[in-house]
């Protein structure tokens, strides 16, 4: 099998400028090695002494990377991620159903967030566009050049990928997960790992595409669950679904559950 093109799932192509994967244009490749990321950096095993000091000095970029992330995003509100591969097709109907589902949240009054790529990230970014709502994009420093979509009001790029995954979660109420790869199921598994130790509470998580994940889900219960590795409710963490209209009604009606129980609670400790 050829070897995988310059792709990361949540990222961006390299230079084309085009919304998708075609590999009869990208001929197969290693990626590039000659840049380093400051992920890279910071990962390496230190080897000389003096490497140590530089380790504990990184953390004021790593400080400032939070900074700025909090800057640039505290003003946007309660969004939803939505995440999926940079190599989807605008012909593809996943893309359009993406699309969808971005403009009925945004409808509802959800600022919209993706990696900021090509694909499925584009798609949820013009949907948040057509209904009028912020649509930003948080993308990465990689080995390759970068493109952000034309669909962003806000484009923060961010150098260590858990910075970014931080800022996924922190300013986001739920996930909703395209069909992608292996960043897509990073973002999936961790967002699942946080709610099952309660680091998140009621965050609704949306698997798109029966089709698609409809395998993963079976093997979770027949193999995860069969074995004792995870408790029945924690199959209830997810959603499974191919309407855009149930997946936004879903969340919505969560939000406002969440947004009830938090005044109920705020009530009761001011003594109402």
């Amino acid at each position: 099998m050829a070897d995988e093109p310059p792709f990361d799932d949540e990222g961006s192509p390299a230079a084309s400028g085009k919304s998708a994967y075609d590999p009869s244009e990208d001929p197969a490749r290693p990626l590039p090695r000659d840049y380093e990321t400051e992920d890279e950096r910071l990962l390496q095993s230190p080897v000389l002494p003096d490497a140590f000091g530089r380790d504990a000095w990184r953390v004021f970029r790593i400080m400032g990377e939070f900074v700025e992330g909090f800057e640039e995003m505290g003003e946007i509100g309660m969004g939803v991620s939505i995440f999926g591969s940079a190599r989807t097709r605008a012909d593809d109907p996943m893309y359009r159903a993406c699309v969808e589902t971005a403009r009925l949240l945004g409808e509802a009054g959800f600022p919209i967030i993706t990696g900021g790529g090509p694909g499925m990230m584009e798609a949820a970014n013009k949907g948040a566009q057509l209904a009028g709502v912020p649509s930003v994009g948080c993308n990465i420093e990689l080995p390759f050049e970068q493109k952000s979509n034309d669909y962003l009001d806000l484009s923060i790029d961010f150098r260590y990928f858990f910075v970014r995954k931080t800022m996924f979660v922190k300013y986001a109420c739920a996930f909703v997960i395209f069909p992608g790869g292996f960043g897509t199921m990073d973002e999936l598994f961790e967002s699942l790992t946080l709610i099952q130790t309660s680091k998140v509470r009621n965050f609704p998580v949306v698997l798109f595409g029966s089709e698609y994940w409809g395998g993963l889900l079976e093997w979770i219960r027949g193999t995860m669950l069969a074995g004792g590795k995870i408790a029945p409710e924690d199959l209830d963490l997810l959603m499974l679904c191919d309407d855009p209209e149930e997946a936004s009604r879903h969340i919505a009606d969560r939000h406002a559950s969440w947004v009830a129980q938090s005044r109920r609670r705020r009530r009761s400790r001011a003594g109402f």
